[in-house]
């Protein structure tokens, strides 16, 4: 039982772990003794990250753009070469676009579900040979997808594709713990709520007061948060745990259900 939630040793990759909810978790893992490859878009800013959290342990940079099939190669080939075994795989990497229905643009449709949905599968199908090195019939390698409380209830603002995506992230889950079970991997979703994140820097601007007022335990998520259920499904703790969504929100969906 001392070692329930211990994850000191193994390796993970985080994608979108330059920032946001993927810097909390990526945070979170690298405090815990994990080695940690974080991957982004931007350079500038993945390598940033990783030189901040290796104050704190061991934490890499590769920067790679995972709309781009080729791009998922190479991250996993620069990966490959230096480790033999890999415990821990978060998609995480994640866009949005807001427009209006009238005026949504098919380009702000395709790029959303390429970056949420597409990257997710191509990345989970060329990394699961250093998955299943790693995962044993009494502890699993994991896979923990990042999906959104607006992929299970209706969110406010007119993001169509967003909601869409992480639907779709949610239902991918369990398509894939079912596939992969066997191949001793776990494969779950966390369903973040309201965070502290570039992506809602807009929005917490303009309605901080009725967000907080509308979630059940009265505040915004804190990276503690994030970092907390992502640990927990990478230990031991959840061995048992397969094709799951994990709402990580003050009680935000239960909200909206009763206000329904």
């Amino acid at each position: 039982m001392d070692n329930l939630f211990d994850i000191k040793g193994k390796v993970a990759l985080i994608t979108g772990g330059s920032r946001g909810i993927g810097e909390m978790i990526a945070e979170g893992f690298v405090k815990q003794g994990v080695k940690t490859y974080i991957s982004s878009r931007k350079q500038e800013q993945c390598d940033n990250t990783a030189l901040r959290l290796s104050k704190f342990g061991q934490c890499i940079s590769i920067p790679a753009d995972l709309t781009q099939i080729n791009e998922i190669q190479n991250l996993f080939s620069t990966i490959n070469k230096n480790e033999k075994k890999l415990h821990i795989l978060v998609n995480n990497a994640g866009a949005a676009w807001g427009a209006d229905f009238d005026n949504f643009p098919e380009n702000g449709w395709d790029k959303v579900m390429d970056t949420n949905v597409k990257s997710i599968f191509f990345l989970t199908q060329k990394f699961v040979k250093l998955l299943e090195k790693s995962g044993t019939n009494s502890d699993p390698s994991r896979v923990i997808n990042v999906g959104s409380i607006d992929g299970i209830g209706i969110p406010r603002a007119e993001t169509y594709s967003y909601p869409a995506s992480k639907a779709a992230v949610h239902q991918l889950t369990r398509v894939l713990a079912n596939r992969l079970a066997e191949r001793n991997i776990n494969i779950n979703a966390i369903a973040p709520g309201p965070f502290q994140s570039q992506m809602m820097n807009e929005t917490l601007k303009k309605y901080e007061k009725e967000i907080i007022n509308s979630v059940p335990r009265k505040r915004i998520g804190v990276p503690e948060d994030m970092a907390g259920a992502a640990i927990f499904l990478s230990s031991k703790a959840s061995a048992y745990i397969t094709g799951i969504v994990l709402p990580v929100d003050g009680g935000s969906l239960i909200a909206r259900r009763h206000m329904v």
